[in-house]
């Protein structure tokens, strides 16, 4: 568990390489702001959540599979991971804030991220 990063991971880093060679500049993981987002981009008052599919359980492969070891103690803390992840973007919504929420299954095909972040960011 110690070497799973929270920040700097793959999927993050090629999300911010996109959204950089689009020509956007960012913050990253701004503390003050609730669930300490991955990319925010304070003048648009948008957000980029990155999120691994296990770890934050989505409805893709990845993430519903359960580990067969300590099932009951991995089911809690992938749900708490979760409803931790609704509350988050909750608070940031009503704050004014736009939120897109990429995930790690989405990072096989480039051009529709691509796509998607360009159509987020210029929305």
């Amino acid at each position: 568990m110690s070497l799973v990063r929270g920040k700097n991971t793959k999927p993050e880093l090629i999300v911010r390489g996109i959204a950089h060679r689009l020509g956007y500049r960012f913050r990253l993981h701004r503390r003050d702001l609730p669930g300490t987002p991955d990319l925010v981009f304070p003048r648009l008052r948008k957000i980029i959540l990155v999120h691994g599919c296990f770890w934050h359980m989505h409805a893709c492969a990845g993430g519903c599979r359960m580990p067969k070891s300590r099932a009951e103690f991995w089911r809690n803390k992938l749900e708490c991971n979760a409803a931790r992840d609704r509350h988050a973007v909750a608070a940031l919504r009503r704050s004014g804030w736009r939120v897109l929420t990429v995930w790690q299954c989405q990072m096989k095909d480039r051009e529709r991220l691509v796509k998607r972040i360009v159509g987020f960011l210029r929305a």
